[in-house]
C-alpha cells in the first residue's frame, strides 16, 4: 500500500504521515527534508538560493546529513521553499523519491507533490491543510519550545510567502490530486487528525477490497 500525503507547511502532514507509517507498519519518507537538505547544503556553500546552478549543486549533499537536526530550523525551511522552485533541483530529487515506495509493502510519503507528480498511482492520497494562521500559531508554539526567536506576525508572513511560491511554481505546483481526499486540520486537535486520517486510509482500503475481493 502507497500513501501519499501532501500539504502545506505547518499542517500537520508530517506528523500525521509518520503515524500513518506507524499504524499500518509501513516504510516512511519526508521528501521536504530532501529540499531542506539541499538548502542547508547551499547555505554551507554560500550559494544563492534564487540561482539554479548553484541550488543543483546542492544536491549532491551526503545523505547522512538527513539526520541533522539543524534541518528543521525556520530559516532551512524558508530555503527549501526557495530552492524547490527550480525544475532542475526537483529533476534531481525526484529519482530518489520515486524509488522509495517500489519496497514490497509500499510506502507513506509526505510532500507538496506526491500524490500528483511522485506517487500519481498511490492507493490512498491525503491533502492536509489548515488555516494561515491556525498554521502560524502552531509554527509560533513550536518555535518557542525549541527557544528560537519567534514572532507571530512575521510567522504568518513567512508562511503566506511560502504557500505563494509553493502553489504558483511553474514545475509541481502545491495542488491536491483530483482523487485526494482532504483533510482541515484547523480546528482538530494532533490526535483527532491522526485519528481521521487513519479513517481515511481505512475507508480506501475497504473500498479497493470491494472492488477486488480477490
Amino acid at each position: 500500500m502507497i500513501i501519499a500525503v501532501d500539504g502545506p507547511t505547518a499542517s500537520g502532514k508530517g506528523t500525521i504521515s509518520k503515524e500513518l507509517a506507524k499504524h499500518f507498519n509501513l516504510p516512511f519518507l519526508d521528501t521536504g527534508l530532501l529540499y531542506r537538505a539541499v538548502g542547508w547544503a547551499l547555505r554551507e556553500q554560500g550559494g544563492d538560493s534564487a540561482n539554479a546552478i548553484d541550488a543543483l549543486a546542492a544536491c549532491t549533499f551526503d545523505s547522512a546529513l538527513l539526520n541533522n537536526p539543524g534541518l528543521r530550523s525556520e530559516i532551512v525551511g524558508g530555503l527549501a521553499s526557495r530552492v524547490s522552485v527550480h525544475p532542475e533541483v526537483r529533476r534531481a530529487l525526484d529519482k530518489r523519491q520515486k524509488d522509495f515506495p517500489s519496497q514490497p509493502a509500499g510506502a507513506v510519503l509526505d510532500g507538496r507533490d506526491i500524490g500528483t507528480v511522485i506517487a500519481p498511482n498511490a492507493d490512498v492520497k491525503l491533502f492536509v491543510t489548515a488555516s494561515s494562521e491556525a498554521r502560524a500559531v502552531r509554527r509560533f508554539e513550536e518555535m518557542k519550545r525549541r527557544k528560537e526567536p519567534a514572532n507571530f506576525d512575521d510567522i504568518l508572513a513567512d508562511i503566506l510567502k511560502r504557500d505563494e511560491r509553493d502553489q504558483n511554481r511553474d514545475t509541481a505546483p502545491l495542488k491536491p490530486a483530483k482523487d485526494a481526499d482532504l483533510l482541515d486540520t484547523t480546528d482538530l486537535t494532533i490526535d483527532a487528525a491522526i485519528q481521521q486520517a487513519i479513517a481515511l486510509v481505512n475507508a480506501k482500503k475497504s473500498s479497493r477490497q470491494h472492488k477486488d475481493p480477490a
